[in-house]
């Protein structure tokens, strides 16, 4: 797999932003590497972003080190270009039974569930998961404490968008403007999340006029593959399964997904955000992350009942999917 340039030593001032949940606490990544890689942005102005989002894409790239930045617009234009870039790229195969139906054959290392990789990092590790009786292994997720996770971060991250664009997707989780929705900001180095995202969430310059000036999620993605590769394609899908991880860091409000294109893994709106995330905002903010839920759709006499095994913000992403033909 393509190696991403050796980071430096990075300083203690990550452990000391866990104790705040500022939207100005240090970032989750804190060094890159010396040699800074001038970037294109391809489309939308950089300049009209607020301050936060700013810094945050300048942060990321300056890490990460792409060659181009795409500021996503959410508009249907945009999502033709990506869809025939995919296709010309052998990503996605059209399939003509359905409008508007595509398949995408992954490199078969990259699976859907890698439990084993992801992580929640808090100072206390009983905030993350119970503790376990002296060689019992827990079953309710994992923790890592936060100088490994800035240790696992910073040797992945750095030179990884190399040779590749950085797309930045403002998307609200829920209705645009919704007192109960929440917004985060994806960074990602694959036009196929980016196709993706626009599906599972609501996509473009509504969510950023929305949003303003205030607090924002901040996703990290990258299928971590820099440009020129040093191995081969499987199935045209850029992934490094090997060095797959998928972090979050709760009082910063982040997640830092590296290796992985594959769904929950690289959606960082989806279980990163939603299931994980969202029970932890609310937790804070003092609302309900119910995991089970029933509703009722009714007209007429047709009734039916859709029942979600996640949280509320993820049964919001799928509830975004259905275009109901009543008002």
């Amino acid at each position: 797999m393509g190696e991403a340039s050796p980071p430096e030593k990075c300083s203690k001032s990550l452990i000391k932003a866990l104790n705040t949940t500022s939207q100005s606490s240090s970032p989750l990544i804190l060094k890159g590497s010396n040699n800074i890689r001038k970037f294109s942005v391809v489309s939308g102005n950089i300049n009209k972003l607020s301050p936060g989002i700013r810094d945050f894409v300048e942060e990321k790239a300056k890490i990460c080190q792409p060659d181009n930045v795409h500021i996503c617009d959410g508009s249907e234009t945009e999502n033709k270009q990506l869809l025939s870039l995919l296709e010309n790229q052998g990503m996605i195969k059209k399939l003509t039974k359905y409008e508007n139906c595509w398949i995408a054959r992954t490199d078969p290392a990259d699976v859907a569930r890698v439990e084993s990789k992801t992580f929640i990092s808090t100072p206390n590790k009983r905030d993350t998961i119970p503790i376990t009786q002296e060689g019992v292994k827990g079953t309710l997720g994992n923790w890592m404490s936060p100088a490994d996770l800035e240790n696992n971060l910073n040797s992945r991250f750095p030179g990884c968008m190399k040779g590749r664009t950085m797309y930045v997707i403002p998307f609200s989780m829920g209705p645009v403007g919704s007192p109960l929705s929440k917004i985060g900001i994806q960074l990602t180095d694959s036009p196929y999340v980016v196709a993706s995202m626009r599906i599972m969430t609501r996509v473009g310059a509504d969510v950023l006029n929305v949003l303003g000036d205030s607090m924002f999620v901040k996703c990290l993605h990258s299928v971590g593959q820099p440009l020129p590769m040093t191995t081969p394609l499987v199935a045209n899908w850029p992934c490094n399964p090997e060095k797959t991880i998928v972090a979050h860091l709760p009082a910063n409000n982040e997640i830092a997904s590296f290796g992985s294109g594959y769904g929950g893994n690289s959606l960082l709106g989806k279980k990163c955000f939603a299931l994980r995330l969202g029970s932890i905002l609310a937790r804070k903010e003092g609302w309900l992350a119910e995991h089970m839920i029933i509703f009722n759709f009714i007209r007429s006499w047709v009734s039916q009942t859709l029942r979600e095994r996640r949280s509320m913000w993820l049964l919001l992403s799928h509830l975004r999917v259905v275009k109901p033909t009543w008002p």
